[in-house]
């Protein structure tokens, strides 16, 4: 059985595309069943997320955003 792994990305202070970027290259290190936590201050992460996640194939295991900071787990396929 493979071990999961939970990764938290800091991308708070980064606008748009940096945390886009820096969400899509650690996707690509993780493996099946790893979840990536991403931790955002750029609105737009809200509709470039999920955008990037749908092109994946991987899934969005929770969206939260407090007014401030956005956190969005990602869960590796």
């Amino acid at each position: 059985m493979a071990l999961m792994v939970d990764i938290e990305l800091d991308a708070l202070g980064k606008k748009s595309p940096i945390p886009i970027v820096m969400v899509k290259k650690e996707l690509t290190r993780l493996a099946s069943g790893d979840v990536l936590t991403v931790l955002v201050d750029d609105v737009g992460a809200l509709k470039d997320i999920p955008a990037l996640v749908k092109k994946t194939g991987d899934t969005i295991l929770e969206s939260t955003h407090d007014g401030k900071i956005i956190t969005v787990k990602i869960e590796k396929q």
